[in-house]
């Protein structure tokens, strides 16, 4: 009677175990959390991007700079337009409008405040989720420039 017990405590602790288990192994990868951007030219750190989901779109603001050596440590968006001009870039947000369609985030904008200029964009999560691979464009995803941000959390 012993060992039935024992392999009863077995099973039930195995489906309790899947059971705990499947949700973790099935949770999909996100972009929500805090990203490293790289500068194009020179492939140094420029800022960290924290990205949010909000009603199903998904959105990033800037959350910290690193200035160059001569550069303003405080810049403010002197080229952007409406609302956004002369605002501050640190805590500005350049992401917004993105929602998940398959494996990619389309749909939305991307605001480069060093030009003031703002790209169509769509992004996809590589190596695991911790590289993201955001591409800014002009009409088709063709005539664009991607940038890969890395994970900081």
């Amino acid at each position: 009677m012993n060992t039935i017990n024992r392999r009863f405590a077995r099973i039930i602790n195995a489906i309790i175990l899947l059971i705990v288990i499947s949700p973790l192994a099935a949770a999909e990868l996100s972009p929500v959390g805090l990203w490293k951007t790289i500068d194009d030219n020179s492939g140094q750190p420029r800022g960290l991007v924290r990205i949010q989901e909000i009603n199903g779109r998904f959105e990033g603001r800037i959350e910290k700079i690193f200035p160059k050596p001569g550069d303003d440590p405080a810049p403010k968006c002197d080229k952007c337009d409406g609302t956004r001009h002369n605002q501050a870039v640190l805590g500005m947000t350049i992401l917004s409008g993105l929602t998940k369609q398959g494996e990619e985030y389309q749909g939305g904008e991307i605001l480069d405040p060093e030009t003031g200029k703002i790209y169509r964009v769509m992004m996809k999560l590589a190596e695991g989720g911790k590289k993201l691979e955001v591409r800014g464009f002009i009409g088709v995803s063709l005539f664009g420039r991607s940038q890969i941000w890395l994970r900081e959390e």
